[in-house]
């Protein structure tokens, strides 16, 4: 089951950039791989997933939800956070709810498949693959920290993968490490 795996590389490599004690979102959790992460390095973290059964599995973490965030309304309106993750998960009616889910001074990291891998495997249909370039559009009104676009191996896939934070009212000058201290 989905969320039951280790924690992406990608989400423990950037999770330095998280405020301590930050609220953070996490998109379509599955069973919670990085709500327990997260939640081990002191943050207050809620869950959404539509599957039942990873909800009952994620809930030790945080607060889960279980909500059909497709077809139903955004169980988080008005709300930000200090990070909001999403990994393996595309819907694009939701990008801009979910980049204007970021708090200022907050964080997005994102990863999902990109054009290309329906070469080597699945997801394959274009509604679940990124466009070249397209969380750099999508996040335009964020300052982006690092960007990825492109193949990996083991397993074989294509990911495009971003990190962006909203300005604060500090942000002027404020250093965000490229690897945690």
């Amino acid at each position: 089951m989905h969320g039951t795996e280790n924690p992406s590389a990608w989400l423990q490599r950037w999770a330095h950039l998280i405020a301590p004690g930050s609220t953070v979102l996490d998109v379509a959790c599955g069973a919670g791989r990085h709500m327990r992460y997260l939640a081990t390095l002191g943050h207050r973290v809620t869950g959404v997933d539509r599957n039942p059964e990873a909800v009952a599995l994620a809930q030790g973490s945080g607060s889960v939800i279980c909500a059909d965030i497709e077809n139903g309304p955004w169980p988080f309106a008005g709300q930000t956070f200090g990070c909001v993750v999403v990994t393996h998960y595309l819907w694009r009616p939701l990008l801009p709810t979910l980049v204007g889910s970021v708090a200022p001074g907050g964080v997005l990291i994102y990863e999902t498949f990109a054009v290309g891998n329906e070469s080597v495997g699945k997801p394959s249909r274009p509604d679940f693959l990124l466009q070249p370039g397209e969380l750099l559009r999508v996040t335009e009104g964020l300052r982006t920290v690092s960007y990825e676009d492109g193949f990996e191996t083991s397993p074989d896939r294509f990911v495009q993968r971003i990190v962006a934070v909203r300005s604060g009212p500090t942000e002027a000058f404020e250093r965000r490490p490229l690897h945690p201290a």
